[in-house]
């Protein structure tokens, strides 16, 4: 793995490995970015502002954008190769979801920001010297260097997600991927580096974040924003470092995300999609189903054949690392603790392979604890789900918005006004009516309370990444 500062690949910085969670053997090094790097990226970024990117007009950098979609395509396999290594995480998984979305990513903000209309208003309006009529119109300006943060369950998807209306904006980007995913960051920045974008305009750099690449970057003063998906842990501490500077910040932050079961739900769809929501990648989506509230009447039933499903899946992928794989066991043995009845699950698998030096954990139903428990209240980001029965509609809207999180919901009902009447009671960004995980990516997408600030997804996203300013001419 290489940096990719000022349109130069370097290694700078103490190396440290990168490790298969498939087998936990070493695949690789990466360069640890010390604060001279990250400086250097924030000033290349303000020279890039300066330079060809900051005179670029829409259509052309528009046309970059496209230029590196090709570029995606181009190597489609190698990113696939690369996305599967550093996750582990099924191919069929990256190649029909991680590489396509990235590389749609940047062809649909292309489409977005080509050609994207001032707002005019023709005004008549008392002032202080008497009567005024103006043409009062509102153009939008870049924010300028903006540092990019993306996680290590979908590194790709949501480095580009961000990557693209930043540039589409007229920003200079500099990126810091998760320590544990940096190889399609790093292919991502070959491809910018053939499609010849003005030097600057986008920047890597590898590291850890706490004391590291990522905290010297999320503090640094010549950052004009900050786009961050993780944990929420640590988007509290980039708000607070962001602060200082009054620096813009998009946060896409954890969630405990609750699935409601009605009575009256398909029952096979319900149970199929609710293994999908709790168990796709393992559970490390932060999308992903942790808790589960069936209606008494199908509590049982839906439970029992919950369960069977988990206890049958076969193709998973492992943890990211070997200390979120003792993460997730812990909150399997806490539920236990805390008076869990387990249903499947609850371990470490043995598959009597190379898979057993990796770091996987079995697809866990557990079922029987209250409210107040930890396994309950926290997020575990693993393949984990309680399920709990309710009664009634009030009481399954009160269980589902009993969290300090707030990302994502998943309703299941036969009742077309129950969908409508229940979907925006819940407090979440985002509730899917028997579905999951259906995005549009114009749509607007991010939480609400620990689960994050602000809006990402199509006009959404092109708002964040500039600033409207207001041009009043008088007549």
């Amino acid at each position: 793995m290489k940096h990719y500062v000022n349109g130069v690949f370097e290694t700078s910085g103490t190396a440290f490995p990168l490790i298969s969670p498939v087998d936990g053997r070493q695949m690789g090094t990466v360069p640890e970015a010390p604060r001279e790097v990250v400086d250097a990226a924030v000033a290349a970024a303000r020279g890039a502002l300066a330079g060809p990117w900051g005179a670029a007009s829409t259509e052309e950098r528009c046309a970059y954008l496209r230029r590196i979609a090709d570029g995606i395509e181009a190597r489609f396999d190698e990113f696939v190769d690369a996305e599967v290594a550093d996750t582990g995480k099924p191919r069929n998984l990256a190649a029909t979801v991680d590489v396509p979305r990235a590389i749609a990513n940047f062809r649909a903000y292309a489409d977005l920001s080509y050609g994207r209309p001032e707002r005019a208003h023709h005004t008549r309006v008392p002032g202080w010297s008497g009567t005024g009529e103006a043409l009062n119109y509102t153009v939008r300006r870049p924010l300028g260097v903006v540092a990019v943060i993306s996680p290590w369950n979908l590194p790709l998807l949501l480095l580009t997600w961000k990557v693209a209306p930043a540039l589409a904006a007229g920003n200079a980007v500099v990126a810091k991927p998760s320590e544990e995913t940096p190889s399609t960051a790093t292919l991502l920045a070959e491809v910018i580096h053939d499609v010849r974008l003005p030097p600057g305009a986008f920047n890597l750099i590898h590291g850890h974040g706490a004391g590291a690449a990522g905290e010297f970057l999320t503090s640094h003063p010549g950052v004009d924003a900050i786009a961050f998906t993780g944990e929420s842990a640590t988007g509290s501490a980039i708000m607070r470092a962001a602060a200082d500077h009054v620096t813009p910040v998009s946060f896409e932050l954890g969630g405990k995300n609750p699935a409601l079961v009605f009575a009256d739900a398909d029952l096979d769809e319900a149970v199929e999609g609710t293994v999908r929501s709790s168990f796709t990648h393992s559970g490390q989506i932060c999308l992903c189903t942790e808790r589960v509230y069936v209606q008494r009447e199908i509590f049982a039933e839906f439970t029992r054949r919950l369960a069977a499903r988990a206890r049958e899946l076969k193709d998973y992928g492992p943890m990211i690392s070997a200390g979120h794989r003792d993460k997730v066991l812990s909150y399997y043995r806490l539920a236990v603790e805390e008076g869990a009845t387990v249903l499947a699950g609850g371990g470490a698998p043995s598959f009597g392979d190379e898979r057993d030096g990796g770091f996987y954990v079995e697809p866990t139903v557990v079922t029987g604890l209250p409210e107040t428990a930890r396994t309950v209240r926290e997020e575990v980001f693993g393949p984990i789900c309680h399920v709990a029965p309710f009664d009634d509609e009030s009481e399954a809207i009160r269980l589902a918005n009993d969290s300090p999180y707030g990302l994502a919901a998943t309703l299941w009902t036969g009742d077309l006004s129950r969908a409508h009447r229940v979907a925006p009671r819940i407090e979440a960004g985002i509730v899917w009516v028997n579905c999951w995980n259906l995005r549009d990516l114009r749509t607007p997408f991010g939480g609400v309370k620990a689960s994050g600030i602000g809006r990402e997804g199509g006009e959404y996203s092109l708002d964040f990444f500039s600033e409207p300013v207001n041009v009043c001419v008088k007549f």
